[in-house]
């Protein structure tokens, strides 16, 4: 043990005796909660046990060193930080029963929770997006001037995942307080390290990254105490971030049923003998800083805080199935109240119209801030943002590196972070970067943990215009299938300006849909100032008896064009304008005064909002229909860019056929 405890060299520095026992006492409360969770887990009282044991000196370390108000982001082995921000313990037990007591009412395990209240962010199983997540939160107190610092926390082997390489990259671009901290702990599941990187230290890639960095033996309570505190201290006044490798153990396995088979013995015996609690409590009696009877006492009424807890939360009634909780609860409620146009307008092309929303969200929201690539000085690649950096400032419209996972995490980030985030995908093909933060992060977060996540991202797209596979797709199913996200499509000037404007006032994600083809080539007479669309509210834009026409987009000006050849069709046409929320009144309505249905989307048939939109009808229209419901839809492959092609591709030219084969029918 003598060797052993050199290798944990203890210096108390200036800290005070009661500090020193704090600390102690911080890491020793996880560690007997955990023994009694193995116990219950053995009992079969609670479902899975991710164990921190001999990590805690690191969880404590750091969440004492950060102030209270200061955001961590922790991940599944820090217990500590749970404890240290003084969450009550029988709330923590009820979340890990999915009791409603708990951080998620039933609805996610572990700790897979956050709270405003104690200014904790939880982490999702996909780890990489965590560190974009504390990059928004870290983008925020810059904005705010605040002085404050974020820490997040990642294992060794989430650094292996592209979102932390975009995430420290963009920390370091944009200089941002934020502290990086890497538990090392030897395994990422039964992998080892060796497996997982070929450097020395993960430290040293701080250099490549341009950020300082350091190594921390994270079995010493004390030096991460030290280490964290002073570089809290020195970033708070010179923001800055700053990548931390924490040298650690994980005694048991990635989580209980996985056992630690795969570990030489050797290894375990060694890390043994490192434990960080009783190495510390040696020094601590040896020093006369406390005493083997303050420690039986401690131990003593600690146990008995957990029983009571325990047994608080165990007597707590299961969680009530109630449906319309669950429904409600899968969006921010949004208090919408409808502004309406000025009379004066002017004729705008729908680019125009989009840059004149976004400008006057900008107006409005002080705390609202555009990311994307090239959209600063350049103006992003449409022009859309033309001026915005003399008018509003770098720090409000800002370049991104190309990583769009990350940069969609920050925006979220920003949004924990009490501001509001729009993010321009340069092109929506590209968005496929960024789906994992999108529709297992944003789309979840409200559902989850009562957390907004009040993100606009804007997807230029569509056909027609010659770009090909990666640049041309209209890929609003992927996300129109995602409950927690909005689906906002116009087709229309003013439509597009009053409907971002509402994107922008609403607390949940949206995804807003710019048809490329349509950017240049609409114009409109476009209402003046600020205004608002509801969502889930058609627009009628003609009236007929004969048949009901649905569309959005590009395919709206197709099915017009289509019409004006045809003066005697009667049709209703229907511009959906939202994909979600859905208007399914008007839809249904409709359709129910005309017998026949015909839905046009530019995107490939299978899959998309056409089939669910057709579903829809026949289950609650079938007996007022006079024919099958017909979608028309483009071909089943890739965008070509060859003119040619591409028109064969599109729905465009099958749609007048289709059209009248079913008045015919």
């Amino acid at each position: 043990m003598a060797e052993e405890k050199l290798l944990l060299d203890f210096d108390k520095k200036e800290y005070s005796n009661e500090l020193l026992v704090s600390l102690y006492l911080k890491m020793l409360k996880p560690r007997l909660i955990e023994e009694k969770m193995l116990i219950l887990l053995r009992q079969g009282k609670i479902s899975k046990w991710f164990s921190g044991i001999g990590q805690e000196a690191i969880s404590v370390g750091i969440t004492s060193a950060l102030r209270k108000d200061e955001y961590i982001l922790p991940m599944h082995r820090n217990l500590g930080v749970f404890t240290t921000r003084e969450i009550p313990m029988y709330r923590l037990f009820s979340q890990w029963q999915g009791k409603a007591n708990g951080f998620t009412n039933g609805r996610d395990r572990s700790f897979h929770f956050g709270t405003q209240e104690y200014n904790i962010v939880g982490m999702i199983s996909h780890l990489g997006p965590q560190l974009g997540v504390a990059c928004g939160i870290a983008l925020g107190n810059l904005l705010k001037n605040n002085n404050k610092v974020t820490a997040v926390f990642t294992g060794e082997g989430g650094t292996s995942e592209g979102d932390v390489h975009e995430a420290l990259n963009i920390a370091s671009v944009w200089n941002l307080p934020v502290l990086f901290c890497i538990e090392n702990n030897g395994y990422g599941l039964s992998t080892p390290t060796s497996e997982q990187y070929n450097c020395k230290n993960l430290a040293d890639r701080g250099v490549g990254y341009g950020m300082e960095s350091h190594i921390i033996d994270g079995n010493n309570v004390l030096e991460v105490y030290d280490k964290v505190n002073r570089l809290a201290e020195s970033i708070r006044q010179n923001p800055r971030p700053v990548l931390l490798e924490f040298k650690t153990f994980r005694m048991r396995g990635h989580e209980e049923a996985s056992g630690t088979k795969y570990v030489p013995e050797e290894l375990m015996q060694h890390w043994g003998l490192k434990d960080p609690i009783e190495n510390y409590k040696e020094y601590l009696i040896e020093n006369g800083i406390f005493s083997v009877e303050e420690d039986l006492q401690k131990r003593s009424i600690i146990k008995a805080d957990i029983d009571s807890h325990w047994q608080r939360a165990n007597e707590e009634e299961k969680i009530q199935v109630d449906l319309d909780k669950e429904l409600k609860d899968v969006y921010k409620t949004v208090d919408f109240k409808e502004i309406l146009p000025e009379k004066s307008s002017k004729e705008l092309r729908l680019i125009d119209a989009i840059s004149e929303g976004l400008k006057e969200g900008m107006r409005k929201y002080n705390d609202l801030v555009i990311m994307g690539q090239d959209i600063a000085d350049y103006g992003g690649v449409f022009k859309i943002t033309e001026g915005f950096v003399s008018a509003f400032g770098k720090d409000r419209v800002r370049n991104t590196p190309i990583c769009e996972s990350a940069i969609i995490s920050a925006a979220y980030g920003l949004s924990v972070n009490s501001m509001k985030a729009i993010v321009e995908m340069q092109f929506a093909d590209f968005v496929s970067s960024g789906f994992n933060p999108i529709v297992n992060l944003l789309a979840k977060s409200h559902y989850r943990w009562s957390q907004s996540a009040d993100v606009v991202v804007r997807m230029p797209c569509g056909g027609g215009v010659g770009a090909g596979p990666f640049h041309s797709q209209t890929n609003e199913a992927w996300f129109t299938k995602t409950p927690g996200l909005k689906v906002v499509y116009p087709a229309f000037p003013a439509d597009a300006k009053g409907l971002l404007l509402t994107s922008i006032e609403d607390s949940n994600p949206v995804l807003f849909f710019e048809h490329k083809a349509l950017y240049r080539s609409v114009r409109q007479e476009v209402p003046e100032g600020y205004y608002t669309i509801p969502f889930g509210k058609a627009a009628l834009l003609q009236e007929g008896n004969d048949i009901t026409i649905i569309s959005y987009g590009a395919g709206v000006h197709w099915v017009l064009e289509t019409l004006e050849k045809y003066s005697e069709i009667n049709a209703d046409v229907i511009d959906l304008r939202t994909l979600q929320p859905l208007d399914i009144e008007t839809i249904l309505s409709s359709v129910k005064k005309t017998g026949k249905a015909i839905i046009l989307q530019e995107d490939s048939m299978f899959g998309g909002i056409a089939s669910d939109i057709s579903a829809l009808i026949m289950e609650n229209c079938f007996r007022y229909l006079d024919a099958p419901v017909k979608r028309v839809a483009s071909l089943e492959t890739p965008i070509p860019f060859e003119p040619s092609l591409e028109s064969q591709y599109l729905a465009k030219n099958r749609f007048e056929k289709e059209l009248q084969d079913l008045l015919k029918f």
